[in-house]
């Protein structure tokens, strides 16, 4: 017993000293742009287990900033404690929520298509190019609430505390010249609640921190061009289909009833049912964002 506190101490203790040591890094949505190249394995992630991305905060905003960093990663200890007792004691068949989850053999996406005969490859690409221009226009105005139907709450949580955290550092982190340059959809998988779909999505952008009261030049560069490069994790309810597209320039728009009033609403303009002000996700009807891993990054001059 006294070994296990003693582990535990330690553990918490290494990670309050690599947050305090961590150069800052705020830069595009969820922080996987940074001052250096990166490849392979090295690149970040958001999803499941995305605390890579809340590492990368730093001291951009001052002492405050620097201790909400270290509170951030003392609460993810104590959760990683909590799920490691909780373990003990839960059966296989209690295993829930983003813990992990036993997923079938990944498949080529081309077999999707048997039990989703309207899927469409092209359409796919371009609803995620879509929402990775919208994901960063939000993130730079502040208002990430619009992206909230389009990724899981897990998710969602996860980069609107780091742009929280900008925002309390009063910042603004711009993110320019936005072009998706190739989307390839890898393959899916399946288990007994959603199907899931792997993307690798290749970008440039130009990425930049500003001082909001002062305009300095807080991370990043006006000029240089980097080239991103992510696998996106997307999620839909396991046994629903594409549904037939209603006409040209629809198919960014899914239609659904409100689960709690029953109005019909188009969720691709907000996360906000307009009658009665609930908040609605489109996991349950369309493909939603579940992770996202920072894969490389080049800067081009």
């Amino acid at each position: 017993m006294r070994k296990r506190k003693s582990l535990y101490i330690t553990l918490f203790i290494a990670v309050l000293l690599v947050s305090i040591l961590t150069i800052s890094a705020m830069a595009d949505a969820g922080n996987f742009s940074g001052g250096s190249s990166y490849g392979g394995s090295s690149g970040g992630s958001f999803g499941s287990s995305g605390a890579w991305g809340l590492l990368a905060l730093g001291s951009a905003g001052g002492s405050s900033g620097g201790i909400i960093t270290i509170i951030i990663i003392a609460f993810i200890v104590l959760n990683i404690i909590r799920r490691m007792r909780s373990a003990r004691t839960t059966s296989t068949t209690g295993v829930t929520g983003e813990q992990t989850t036993s997923y079938s053999e990944l498949m080529p996406i081309s077999t999707i298509r048997d039990v989703d005969p309207n899927f469409s490859e092209a359409a796919m690409k371009e609803k995620i190019a879509n929402l990775y221009v919208r994901m960063q226009n939000a993130w730079q105005a502040k208002e990430f609430e619009s992206m909230r139907p389009f990724m899981t709450d897990a998710l969602y949580s996860q980069f609107k505390l780091q742009l929280d955290e900008i925002i309390r550092s009063e910042c603004t982190n711009y993110v320019e010249r936005i072009a998706v340059l190739d989307t390839n959809l890898t393959r899916w998988r399946s288990d007994e609640v959603v199907d899931a779909i792997v993307a690798v999505v290749n970008t440039r952008i130009v990425d930049y921190t500003l001082n909001d009261k002062t305009g300095k030049l807080v991370s990043g560069s006006k000029t240089a061009e980097k080239f991103m490069t992510y696998e996106w994790t997307l999620i839909r309810s396991k046994g629903m289909t594409t549904p037939v597209a209603a006409g040209e320039g629809s198919e960014d728009i899914v239609t659904i009833h409100c689960p709690s009033c029953g109005a019909p609403v188009e969720i691709n303009q907000s996360a906000k049912c307009p009658y009665c002000d609930s908040v609605i996700n489109a996991g349950d009807y369309d493909w939603v964002i579940s992770a996202i891993k920072g894969i490389s990054q080049r800067t081009g001059y």
